[in-house]
């Protein structure tokens, strides 16, 4: 029946319709050039990574090299958050200056300077200026890569590809955790500098990566290069004509005429960047608003339930469950990157399928089970005077689990939600926000771990971060929308209202257009209605 050619109806004069032409559209093949731009550029997010990484085994060294305390240590692991704040409040203005790609470039040139400066640190104050220098190329890569990755994405495969900065902060962590194993055994004075100073190598080639990358499609509207705009559109969209759809709103977005096709045209200071914070902070709309908030909030919660702490102090927090050797500790510090990334990639595959809500809302309910066991684990421990062989095994195995959790949803989510929700001309600028709240509760939880376990007990301070998630979980509940399959020019409708009801698939309800070629009531020569959505 599918094959035998379309007859023509006596009745309505219209060619009848095989079978297949009522079958649901195939989804487009994954963009290989748009997936191509988005691992370059989320490759910055190693860097972090990696410095997180490797970080949780050189401080053992560091400490026993340069006889610093504790509270030197936890300054030392954390404070790289706090400088990262410089260098992502400035990214947002520098993006909209000369361009998300050359932000890349500059952000992987001052990480360079700042890996070689710890590598070479003869003090302890010359390797907390190595980390200041360190922490601001941090900063610009955080903020730069999602931003690029969700300008650049088709809206089939956004969540997929704005997940990967995260993907590689993991891998950065992995490979700091492999570097602390590979150089322990290294002299001491030696071992930490050059796990430190190896984060140079990969800065180098991703800055030269970068140069093959196209520029955003969006800040290059925005600048007025229409032309430019259309070719990086052309190749990274599933079609011609979603590449029009996408320019057509882009256009409309930065005050363009929709029928202007000039290459190059004049665009208002506005699209440089100028009066955004005033937008943004002063006098936002009742969406914008919205927007900022659920922005903020997600970047808080994500670092606030702790996941620095046992990324940095895994090594203390596997010492504290029974494990004494330092090659048992690193062994399963690399089990938990391990763990970490192998979880983060499962996420990337289920973003776009089964949305950002529910894999959002079941990761965090899954963290605050971990935490909560982490901590009775611990506090057996604490308590008991003589090894407890199922409690030991019980907190590896929460420690694992809570890694897991948080990197099929709270990791990745983050990063692909607040990066699609801002309107274009605010964007840059609203994700430095999220990125410095992100960044500074880090730098707090991190650099006060040590501190509050000692105050409180470790099982305690587990306790704790359970808590602050399942506050998350709620926030998240009530305050952001599903955001799957929207456009970026679209996101704005989503926010707003205040209501605190956002059903499973209200987006849904918008997806649907009906195609008007025959009697106005939206129906085709067959009477059909066409489904669709409108793609980015």
């Amino acid at each position: 029946m599918a094959d035998r050619k379309a007859e023509t109806n006596a009745i309505s004069g219209q060619p009848q319709k095989a079978i297949m032409d009522f079958d649901p559209p195939k989804k487009p093949k994954r963009n290989k050039y748009a997936l191509a731009c988005a691992l370059l550029a989320s490759m910055t997010s190693v860097l972090l990574g990696y410095d997180i990484g490797v970080m949780s085994g050189a401080t053992i060294y560091i400490q026993d090299d340069l006889k610093i305390s504790d509270i030197q240590v936890e300054i030392l692991a954390g404070i790289l958050n706090l400088y990262s704040l410089i260098g992502s409040c400035a990214a947002g203005r520098t993006s909209d200056w000369i361009g998300r790609r050359y932000t890349i470039l500059v952000s992987q040139a001052i990480f360079f300077a700042g890996a070689v400066l710890m590598g070479f640190a003869t003090n302890y104050a010359f390797l907390m200026a190595g980390r200041f220098v360190a922490g601001i190329g941090v900063g610009y890569a955080l903020m730069i890569a999602p931003v690029y990755t969700a300008e650049v994405s088709p809206a089939s495969s956004r969540g997929f590809l704005t997940s990967f900065p995260e993907v590689f902060i993991n891998v950065g962590i992995l490979l700091g955790y492999v570097s602390n194993y590979a150089f322990s055994k290294l002299p001491t004075h030696l071992g930490w500098r050059v796990m430190l100073g190896v984060g140079a190598v990969p800065s180098v080639i991703l800055a030269i990566v970068v140069l093959w990358m196209p520029e955003s499609p969006r800040w290059l509207v925005m600048q007025g290069r229409l032309g430019d705009a259309k070719t990086v559109l052309d190749k990274t969209s599933d079609s011609k004509e979603e590449a029009q759809i996408r320019l057509a709103d882009i256009k409309e977005v930065a005050g363009i005429p929709e029928n202007c096709t000039d290459d190059i045209v004049q665009v208002s200071k506005r699209s440089h960047g100028e009066g955004v914070w005033k937008e943004l902070i002063v006098h936002p709309t009742p969406s914008v608003r919205h927007i900022l908030i659920a922005c903020v909030g997600i970047h808080f919660f994500q670092q606030c339930s702790g996941i620095d702490s046992v990324v940095l102090y895994s090594p203390r927090i596997f010492e504290k469950a029974g494990i004494t050797s330092s090659d048992q500790k690193l062994l399963a510090t690399v089990a938990v990157g391990f763990t970490k990334t192998m979880f983060i990639f499962v996420a990337t595959f289920l973003l776009d399928k089964i949305g950002r809500r529910p894999l959002l809302l079941s990761s965090v309910a899954g963290m605050i089970f971990s935490l909560a066991t982490l901590g009775f684990g611990l506090t057996v421990i604490d308590h008991s005077r003589h090894r407890v062989t199922w409690a030991v095994g019980l907190c590896i195995t929460m420690v694992m689990s809570y890694v897991a959790f948080f990197s099929i949803g709270m990791g990745p989510i983050t990063w692909v939600y607040s990066s699609e929700i801002f309107p274009l001309k605010l964007r840059a600028q609203g994700m430095s926000m999220g990125v410095a709240v992100n960044r500074l509760t880090s730098g707090v939880i991190s650099m006060s771990f040590i501190s509050l376990y000692k105050g409180i007990t470790i099982g305690g301070a587990f306790f704790l971060y359970a808590g602050l998630a399942l506050v998350s979980w709620v926030f998240f509940y009530f305050m952001l929308p599903e955001t799957q399959g929207r456009t970026l020019e679209d996101m704005e409708g989503l926010f707003g209202n205040f209501k605190w009801n956002f059903p499973k698939n209200k987006n849904n309800n918008n997806n649907i257009k009906e195609v008007s070629n025959g009697d106005g009531n939206g129906n085709g020569p067959s009477g059909q209605v066409q489904l669709g959505s409108k793609l980015s």
